[in-house]
């Protein structure tokens, strides 16, 4: 059986990739808490952590909002190398050396648990989206929707949304 990982509200996961996704550095606490030793993260892409449970629409949003060179926030659920996992609030940017993007920083903190009812309940529904699609086509379409969502629901953004229900809940 799996069990939740958890970290303390003062620990930081930082991590930075190259522009393909594949890690180029890992801090302490995201070794500890994915429980992966550097030699096994570092030139591998971040994916390497992913959940499945973790919608695919919510990485299109992540990708296509790092390409337009703006920052990512985001609840993720990530998994450890035994099969255990940990939930964040991550927030992504791209990486500069002068002007040229040479990759991306996340930080990532402690997901607030009464936010992830409501992230679950969500993610569930961009989940049978995708289910409903063609492979191709399902992260874009469950995107589309968790956008759709935030606006006609709730009346924001999607960044407004995460942040705020972040913010509300830490």
């Amino acid at each position: 059986m799996t069990k939740e990982i958890t970290f303390s509200p003062r620990e930081i996961i930082v991590s930075k990739t190259d522009l393909s996704g594949k890690i180029t550095y890992a801090n302490r606490v995201f070794m500890r808490v994915c429980n992966y030793p550097e030699s096994a993260l570092l030139g591998e892409p971040h994916r390497v952590i992913r959940h499945p449970d973790m919608p695919r629409g919510v990485f299109y949003g992540m990708w296509k909002t790092l390409k337009a060179q703006e920052e990512f926030f985001g609840f993720v659920k990530n998994s450890t190398y035994d099969g255990n996992y940990y939930w964040v609030f991550a927030n992504v940017t791209p990486d500069y050396e002068g002007q040229k993007p040479v990759g991306y920083y996340s930080v990532r903190r402690v997901a607030p648990k009464e936010a992830l009812s409501d992230v679950n309940a969500l993610y569930q529904k961009m989940r049978d989206i995708e289910k409903k699609c063609d492979k191709a086509s399902a992260p874009k379409t469950s995107w589309a929707w968790l956008l759709d969502y935030c606006e006609q629901n709730k009346h924001v953004s999607y960044d407004a949304f995460v942040l705020n229900h972040y913010q509300q809940y830490r």
